[in-house]
């Protein structure tokens, strides 16, 4: 072998080594965002349990009638039993992504998709408490106020109140999916533009 064939190979293996360290540097900073994501998770865990223990001290600080006591009861169940299968999904999700039995791209190309799904399924539960806590008032006011809610049932017309109900809707699904793009969704663009580079490769 003469020296231009050993000065090749030596090339060779420099740009090999060029490559892995590239590669290794995505996923480092693909690991960034999915650290923060992790971290998001677990703070946000705390936070709705949290504030499901305070919930249900609600009915005695506000001094609900009985009738009415028996009405969060049902809605704060419902609320809990929606909130169970979402904590066990996104507990599964979490506990999942530490596993490293694939390859590192492949680990986050699943981290990306099955977060893409969770942060869909973190929507719909944000949608099911809000409609179940809008249900709960309603019910508030026709128990509690029946007098004063009819009064003003009669006073409003139709499209008045179907604007009101559109308004309400609208309301909730554009603070559900600024607060998703805020909480995880930007730091899930960062893993996706790292997937992408990879990818293209």
């Amino acid at each position: 072998m003469n020296f231009d064939d050993i000065k090749n190979e030596w090339n060779a293996e420099s740009s090999e080594g060029n490559n892995i360290s590239t590669d290794m540097l995505k996923i480092k900073q693909a690991n960034t965002p999915i650290d923060k994501i992790r971290a998001k998770m677990k703070h946000e865990f705390y936070y709705q349990l949290f504030f499901l223990l305070l919930m249900v001290f609600i009915p005695f600080l506000a001094g609900f009638s009985t009738a009415i006591k028996q009405v969060y009861l049902i809605t704060y169940a419902t609320t809990c039993g929606f909130t169970a299968y979402y904590f066990f999904k996104f507990y599964t999700f979490y506990k999942n992504s530490y596993d490293m039995s694939m390859d590192t791209r492949k680990n986050i190309l699943w981290f990306y998709y099955e977060m893409k799904l969770n942060v869909e399924l973190y929507k719909a539960l944000t949608y099911i408490i809000a409609f179940i806590a809008v249900g709960f008032m309603s019910a508030y006011l026709f128990i509690e106020k029946a007098s004063v809610f009819a009064k003003i049932l009669t006073n409003l017309s139709p499209v008045f109140l179907i604007l009101n109900c559109f308004i309400t809707i609208l309301i909730i699904g554009v603070i559900t999916e600024l607060w998703a793009w805020f909480y995880y969704g930007r730091y899930l663009k960062q893993v996706k533009k790292v997937v992408d580079e990879l990818d293209y490769e």
